[in-house]
C-alpha cells in the first residue's frame, strides 16, 4: 500500500478524523496563546523595567513552587475515568471540583506559612496573595478535562482563546494607564476568573450546570490512591522549573529575577512543542509495541532524533542572534539577558526529551520512576544555584537550570538498569550521522 493511498483511507477514516480535528485546535490554540502571551509579556515587561517585573515574576514564580497542591495530579486520571465510566460522570466531576478547591485551600495555607521565612515587602506578600486566592477559580478546569474525554477540545480551546483576549486587552490597558504593579498581579488573578465563567458557560450550554452537589467520599478516596504519586512528582516539577527566580530573588534583588525572567520567557515560548508533537506520534509508538518490538525500538529512536534535534533548530539560530533578539523584543534595559538566553536556550533540548522520556516511562509502566528522576533533578538545581549564582549571576542561575535539567531529563536514566537501554538509546540521537542514516530508513 502506498502512501497516497493511506492518507486517503486515513481522511475517509471517521475516528481519524475525529482526533486530527482535536489534536488541530489544541494545537492551534497553543501556537495563538504561545503569540499572544508573548507579546503581551514583552509589552509588560517593557513598561515595568526589570526590577518590577522581577517582583512580578518573583510573585508568580512563588505561587507556582505550591500549584500541584492544587491539582492533586488528578487531571490523567479523570480523563480516564471519565473515559472508562461515563454514566460517573456527576460523581467524578463533583468529587474532583471539591478536591481541587480543598486543595487549593491546601496551597494557599502552605504559601502563607512558607511566606513567613521570607523577608519581602508588603507589595509582593499582596501580590502572591492574589496570584493564589485566583487559583481557586482553577477548581473549573473539571470541565476542561471533560471535554478532553469527549475528544471536543474545540469548546475547550475556544473558551481559552477568548479568555486570552479578554485579559490581554485589560493587560495592554493597564500599560497604557501607566497602572501600578500591583494591578498586574490582578490581571493574574483576572485569567483565572475569565476562564472559570468561559468554562461554567460553556459546561451549561453544551450539557448542564456543573454538579458541584455529588461529591463521593468513597469516590475520592479511590481517586486519591491512584493521585498521590502524581502529587509529590507535581511538586518536584515545580521546584525543578521555578526555583531559580526564587532563589535568584534571595540572593540577588528582583532587577536580577526581571533580567533573568525576560529570557526564560523566551525560552519556555517553545515548551508547547514536545507536548503537541508527543500526543500526536506517541500514540503510534505505543502501537508498535503490540506489533514487533523492533519496529517499536525502531520509532522510539526516530522519535528521540526528532525531538532532540527539532530543539537543537530553536537552539541554534537563538545563539547567535541572542544580542538582537533582546535588544528588539525587550529593550537596551535587559541587555543582561543576552547571555542567559544563550545559556538557558539550550536546556530545551532537555526540556524536549524529558516530556518524550516521560511517556516511555507510561508505555513501560515505569511512571513511579519520574519522582525519583523529577526529585534528583531538583536537588541538583538548587545546589548547583546556591554554588554558581553568587559566582555567576544570574548567568550562574542559567547554568544551573541547564546542567540540571541535563541530569534530571537525561542523565539519571543512566542510574537504574531498569532505565538504561533508554538513556543509551536517546544518546545515539545525539550523534547527527547517525541520525541521518536512521533517517533514511523509510520502514514506520
Amino acid at each position: 500500500m502506498n502512501l497516497k493511498t493511506r492518507i486517503t483511507l486515513l481522511k475517509d477514516h471517521a475516528g481519524f478524523r475525529k482526533y486530527f480535528a482535536n489534536t488541530s485546535w489544541l494545537i492551534g490554540e497553543r501556537i495563538f496563546r504561545m503569540g499572544v502571551s508573548l507579546f503581551v509579556g514583552i509589552y509588560i515587561a517593557r513598561y515595568l523595567g526589570p526590577e518590577r517585573y522581577g517582583l512580578l515574576s518573583y510573585a508568580l514564580s512563588f505561587v507556582y513552587l505550591f500549584s500541584s497542591l492544587a491539582y492533586f495530579g488528578l487531571d490523567d486520571i479523570l480523563v480516564r475515568e471519565l473515559v472508562l465510566h461515563p454514566e460517573q460522570r456527576k460523581e467524578l466531576l463533583g468529587t474532583v471540583f471539591w478536591l481541587s478547591f480543598g486543595g487549593t485551600v491546601i496551597m494557599c495555607c502552605a504559601i502563607a506559612m512558607v511566606l513567613q521565612l521570607f523577608e519581602n515587602e508588603s507589595q509582593t506578600v499582596w501580590m502572591i496573595a492574589l496570584i493564589a486566592f485566583g487559583f481557586l477559580f482553577q477548581t473549573t478546569i473539571v470541565i476542561d478535562y471533560y471535554f478532553q474525554s469527549k475528544v471536543q477540545s474545540k469548546l475547550v480551546a475556544f473558551a481559552q482563546v477568548l479568555q486570552l483576549c479578554i485579559t490581554s486587552a485589560f493587560k495592554i490597558y493597564l500599560v497604557w494607564s501607566k497602572a501600578q504593579l500591583f494591578w498586574f498581579a490582578f490581571a493574574l488573578m483576572l485569567d483565572q476568573v475569565v476562564i472559570a465563567v468561559l468554562f461554567l458557560t460553556t459546561y451549561r450550554w453544551k450539557v448542564e450546570w456543573l454538579p458541584i452537589f455529588s461529591f463521593r467520599w468513597q469516590k475520592a478516596k479511590n481517586l486519591l490512591k491512584d493521585a498521590w504519586p502524581v502529587i509529590f512528582t507535581g511538586m518536584a516539577v515545580s521546584i525543578y522549573m521555578k526555583i531559580d527566580q526564587i532563589m535568584l530573588k534571595e540572593m540577588l534583588d528582583a532587577e536580577a529575577v526581571g533580567i533573568y525572567a525576560a529570557a526564560v520567557k523566551l525560552c519556555e515560548a517553545w515548551y508547547f512543542v514536545p507536548t503537541a508533537v508527543t500526543a500526536s506520534l506517541f500514540p503510534a509508538i505505543v502501537s508498535a509495541k503490540q506489533k514487533s518490538e523492533i519496529l517499536y525500538q525502531k520509532r522510539l529512536q526516530k522519535f528521540y532524533d526528532l525531538m532532540v534535534w527539532a530543539a537543537v533548530a530553536v537552539a541554534l539560530p537563538t545563539t547567535f542572534l541572542a544580542d538582537w533578539i533582546i535588544l528588539i523584543l525587550f529593550g537596551v534595559d535587559f541587555h543582561e539577558a543576552v547571555d542567559v538566553l544563550r545559556i538557558y536556550i539550550w536546556a530545551g533540548v532537555f526540556i524536549f526529551l524529558g516530556v518524550a522520556s516521560f511517556k516511555w516511562l507510561v508505555a513501560e509502566n515505569l511512571q513511579k520512576f519520574s519522582l525519583y528522576f523529577y526529585a534528583i533533578g531538583s536537588i541538583f538545581n538548587i545546589g548547583l544555584n546556591w554554588l554558581l549564582i553568587p559566582i555567576y549571576g544570574i548567568n550562574g542561575a542559567a547554568y544551573a537550570t541547564f546542567i540540571s535539567y541535563g541530569i534530571g531529563s537525561y542523565g539519571v536514566f543512566s542510574i537504574f538498569n531498569i532505565s538504561r537501554s533508554n538513556f543509551l538509546m536517546v544518546s545515539l540521537s545525539f550523534n547527527p550521522y547517525g541520525v541521518y542514516k536512521r533517517s533514511l530508513d523509510q520502514e514506520l
